[in-house]
Order: C-alpha cells, then sequence, then structure tokens
C-alpha cells in the first residue's frame, strides 16, 4: 500500500480553512461510493489507500495528493474532474477549481476543465500577431477545442457565434462548425490550444 501521509503533491497543502474544493471531494467521493454499492472498506482496497485515508477524505478534514485522488477516481470508474468538480456540475467542459496549492501563494494548479477524448489530444501553442487571422473549416462531429488565453485577447467565431476570450481566461467548445480565431488587440495574442477527438 501507498503511504498517503509521504506524497509531497497534495491537493491543497496551504493553512487554508477547508477550501471548496475539500468539500466537493469529500462529497463527490461520499455521493460516486454510495453509487456504487461500495462500503468504504471495498472503496479503499481497490483504490488502495488506508481506510482511515477515506473516511478523513470524505470528512474533508484532510489534504490529498492528486495521485490519491487518480486512484480512487479509477476505482470508482469515473474522470479525475469527478472528484474536484462542484457537486452540482453537469458539464466538466468548465471546472475551474483549484486542485493543487503550494506554500505560496502564487503557487497553484487549477483544473480549468476536462473533455472526454475518444481518440487523441493535440497541444497547440499559438500566438497571433494584431490584425492576424485564423480561419478553418468545421472539424468532424465530436471535436472540442480549449483554449487558454495567456496574453491578448482572443476573438473567436464559430459559425453565427463570436465571443471574445481575455488573458487568464478560458473556453471549451466545440469546433463542428467553421471556426475563426483572430486577434483584433494591437499586442501579441498567445494561447494554449488543446484539439481534443
Amino acid at each position: 500500500m501507498i503511504a498517503d501521509n509521504v506524497e509531497m503533491s497534495n491537493i491543497l497543502h496551504r493553512s487554508d480553512a477547508r477550501p471548496d474544493v475539500l468539500v466537493h471531494v469529500a462529497a463527490n467521493v461520499r455521493r460516486l461510493r454510495a453509487g456504487a454499492g461500495l462500503s468504504q472498506a471495498a472503496l479503499a482496497e481497490a483504490a488502495d489507500v488506508s481506510r482511515r485515508m477515506l473516511v478523513n477524505i470524505e470528512k474533508g478534514d484532510v489534504n490529498v495528493s492528486l495521485n490519491t485522488l487518480d486512484r480512487l477516481a479509477a476505482a470508482l470508474g469515473v474522470a479525475f474532474y469527478a472528484l474536484v468538480a462542484p457537486p452540482e456540475t453537469e458539464d466538466a467542459a468548465r471546472i475551474d477549481e483549484v486542485a493543487w496549492a503550494g506554500s505560496s501563494a502564487d503557487s497553484q494548479a487549477r483544473l480549468l476543465a476536462s473533455k472526454a477524448a475518444r481518440e487523441q489530444v493535440e497541444l497547440w501553442s499559438w500566438s497571433i500577431a494584431p490584425g492576424e487571422v485564423y480561419e478553418s473549416d468545421a472539424d468532424p462531429v465530436g471535436w472540442a477545442n480549449m483554449i487558454v488565453v495567456l496574453a491578448g485577447e482572443l476573438t473567436v467565431t464559430l459559425g453565427e457565434e463570436r465571443f471574445t476570450i481575455a488573458a487568464g481566461d478560458f473556453s471549451v467548445f466545440p469546433s463542428d462548425r467553421p471556426h475563426r480565431y483572430a486577434n483584433e488587440g494591437d499586442v501579441l495574442l498567445r494561447f494554449v490550444r488543446n484539439v481534443v477527438y
């Protein structure tokens, strides 16, 4: 069994008073375990965690490692996001929850979004100069784009729909319509794009 208390990448390890994500994890693990008809002992064994650790996770009283959450998700037959998203989240396209925080307030990892992939995921780094435009035909049905803007502002046109994504924000959308990425600003636009299919 892996020792839960020695893992370095805890979901949150600052002295924050019970962050929302730990409350979400507690509620989701309890709900999913009950839905699967598993006892705490059975889930703990399947996920290779101690029963004591699982009890504390379900109470929201313990910082849990990302590795432990991966094992719990696998044992429950769900995706990772299903454990950290607010319980009322129906669409994993936008989660936006802190999943790890370091001892400095500047150190954190946010799970922005999740999208099931049937075959492949492509990770792209883009830069578009002011006034430049990228245009694309529709992708096959089932394809999606996940975009995080790092600098500038991205203007997206999807068929008849048009929206902007500012620096620091993100969007997840199906790309099965003609789409266009434009830099209508006056600074270099930089963004990360995942193509999921």
